[in-house]
Formats: C-alpha cells, structure tokens, sequence
C-alpha cells in the first residue's frame, strides 16, 4: 500500500516535512559544504553548471515514554479533544519522549480558574518537535530544567522537567497531560494540546515498543483542513 504524501509545515523552528514511514526531514539552509555541483552535458557550447543543495538525511525515530523513575498511568480517554493524562506523583521527570528540539516552553503559570483561559489551562508546559516531524506537548508541570529553550536540541529519555499540578490541574491530582499533533506556528494551543489520541502509543513505549503516530498525525492533519482558531473547549 503507498501512502500518501504530507504537505510541508512551518514552524519557528524551521520547517518539517511528515512523511507516512515514521521519517523526518527538516530543511536546512545552503551551505558550501553541503552543496552537489553537476555540470550537465552538452554536445555545444559550454557546460552550463547547476548547484543542487545536498537533502538533510532521514532520521529514524526512537521513542519512549514520557515519565521516567516513576509509577504513572495514562487515562484512556480525555474530555472535549484527544490527549492523556498520565498521573504521576508530583516530581518525577518528564522526558522528551524522541530525539527532536524543543518547540515552545512556558515557565509561567497564569491560570485563573475564574476566567479559565484556554491558552493558560496547561500551567508549565514543554513542547517538543521529534526527528520524525510530530509534536510531543507535556503540560501541569512543576518545574522546567534551567536549559530548557525553545531550539534546543533534545534526546529521547532526556529530562525536561517535573510532573506536578500548576494550570487547570490546580484542584487534581497530579498529572502529566500529554498531547500528540503536527508542529504550527507558535501560540496555537488549541492544537498542540492534542489532535491526536495518544493512548495507543503510550501503551507501547511503555512496554518498549515502538509504535509510530507519524501515519495518524498525517491523516488527522490533513482532514482537519484550514486552521480558524479553537474549535472546542475554548
């Protein structure tokens, strides 16, 4: 079975191409070193010469769950969109659940369960962007590591933070909320919340399985169609 392309997304990190393998392509900028000169040829006249920059090689992914030196359980369902929330007692590590970068990080906690913001339910959060083009987003955090920043270059299994209950998990116990989605201009919480269920692939990297969700962020993408804003719980 072949499956389908992905469109390119720009994110303010560079811009990512899903493929339907579970690979990941970020463009690069033109480098001398990086270039591939071809000189066509030609029965008259000079050779004319074309540069071709040389294609950032495909990474395989490695993946694995996001809660690390601690007992956790992932919810099976979650309320008005699809996540997990993977309860864990305050202070275990939450780690980059791929190699990747860094997406979006928020250190401050202005939610206010008066007004009960969409953009600030998730307190502390983290954001990562994996080698395989899908966005990995953990938020209610207690802690975020002092390196920690947008850009910054991550490994699967590297901490990232501390589970705990800041945001709209204020008055729950605490919980990792975990969200799975397609990278996207920074500030559109609506979708890197979770687009996609992640309960699936949490279930196999906990066992240390390696199921991919690049197949399932493509379509979802795809299907969701022109971005407008929040669609629900808003």
């Amino acid at each position: 079975m072949v499956l389908p392309a992905v469109a390119v997304t720009v994110t303010a990190v560079g811009v990512f191409g899903l493929s339907a393998i579970g690979l990941f392509d970020r463009s690069q900028p033109d480098k001398p070193s990086g270039q591939v000169t071809r000189s066509p040829a030609s029965s008259t006249g000079p050779r004319a010469t074309v540069t071709v920059p040389a294609r950032s090689p495909v990474v395989q992914a490695r993946y694995v769950f996001p809660i690390a030196g601690c007992r956790a359980d992932a919810s099976q369902s979650h309320h008005d969109y699809p996540a997990s929330d993977v309860f864990a007692k305050s202070g275990c590590r939450f780690v980059s659940p791929v190699d990747g970068r860094v997406d979006e990080v928020t250190r401050v906690d202005d939610w206010d369960p008066k007004t009960n913001v969409g953009r600030d339910r998730g307190g502390l959060s983290v954001s990562v962007v994996g080698v395989d083009g899908v966005r990995y987003y953990g938020s209610h955090l207690s802690a975020i590591e002092s390196g920690i920043r947008p850009g910054l270059a991550v490994r699967a299994g590297q901490t990232l933070a501390r589970t705990g209950n800041t945001g709209s998990a204020r008055v729950t116990p605490p919980h990792l909320h975990f969200g799975i989605s397609w990278p996207t201009a920074p500030g559109k919480w609506w979708i890197r919340r979770g687009a996609v269920a992640p309960q699936s692939f949490l279930a196999s990297w906990h066992r240390g399985g390696q199921l991919s969700p690049v197949s399932l962020v493509s379509r979802t993408m795809r299907a969701y169609g022109v971005d407008r804003g929040c669609r629900s719980y808003c």
